[in-house]
């Protein structure tokens, strides 16, 4: 680590000659280590006109405030701006290398950001992805049914959607992301944002939902990625409406493909659910990390 370096980058961000993109890129470059630059990033801040605290062996790096490490993993939850300068929050997980690499959206079920989204989560950081849970109920989160279903009737969708891209924005101004578009994968009332989103966004580079609302066909020709849909025959979301999605996809050549899972039941990823299907469940998974490996890389 050349030290003389990293101090002259530290005067310069603090008396406003780079921003803080630039500080976090060279920093990096200097140190070897993301999660250190922004260690060094969080100290300049808290001592603005003075020397900060050097950076303590680089070799076990320290999280990012907010966050902490988990495994080979940082985890924790981020604030980012919305549009009309209102803070939104989320639960993030990436690989602690620092290397870039393609971020993915996780939406929540109607339960809310619970811990088995969280899991999720860090299920797809341990497979190389960036990944970011947008708190779309911001704080709430439902046990009960009743809880849930209020907890969706209140929800905006379009505002939903607008929250989903402002989290896919926040992933693409981080150095630790690679591409310029984000993969979005959502479970049953995320299944259904999935589609919004990939609707309503030049930024989303694929979509996979999981038993979420399809949308009509008249709309489905207008989706702006490829789709990969997981539904079981035993859902409430007929599998004919499914099929009709898919077809307008491939009407208006847009990749896409579509499992059905005999006696599968909504739910059917949930392992902390009755409704858990093993074997559509671990059927599903390689087949979503193929989607995005394939569709972002």
């Amino acid at each position: 680590m050349d030290r003389i370096h990293v101090m002259e980058l530290v005067r310069s961000f603090q008396v406003g000659e780079i921003d803080r993109r630039t500080f976090l890129k060279r920093t990096t470059a200097a140190i070897g280590s993301l999660a250190a630059a922004n260690t060094l990033l969080a100290a300049c801040a808290a001592f603005p006109n003075e020397e900060a605290p050097p950076v303590i062996d680089e070799s076990q790096p320290a999280a990012a405030p907010g966050m902490e490490t988990e495994g080979d993993l940082t985890v924790g939850i981020v604030e980012y701006p919305d549009t009309d300068d209102e803070t939104l929050m989320g639960y993030l997980a990436y690989p602690s290398s620092g290397e870039a690499v393609p971020a993915i959206i996780v939406i929540q079920e109607w339960w809310g950001l619970n811990d088995h989204i969280k899991d999720v989560a860090r299920r797809f950081a341990n497979e190389g992805f960036v990944v970011l849970a947008p708190d779309l109920y911001h704080g709430q989160v439902a046990t009960e049914p009743d809880e849930a279903r209020k907890l969706v009737m209140e929800l905006d969708n379009a505002e939903a959607v607008k929250e989903i891209e402002q989290a896919i924005a926040y992933l693409q101004e981080q150095d630790y992301v690679s591409g310029d578009k984000v993969g979005v994968v959502g479970y049953c009332m995320g299944g259904g944002l999935v589609l919004r989103t990939a609707l309503a966004s030049d930024d989303v580079g694929a979509g996979v939902v999981y038993y979420g609302s399809p949308l009509d066909p008249a709309e489905a020709g207008e989706v702006k990625a490829p789709i990969l849909t997981f539904v079981g025959t035993e859902d409430n979301i007929p599998v004919d409406a499914i099929e009709a999605m898919h077809a307008a996809f491939t009407e208006a050549g847009i990749k896409n493909e579509y499992e059905v899972y005999d006696g599968a039941q909504h739910a059917f990823f949930n392992d902390t659910r009755e409704s858990y299907n093993e074997q559509a469940a671990t059927d599903a998974w390689p087949r979503t990390l193929a989607w995005f490996h394939e569709n972002l890389s």
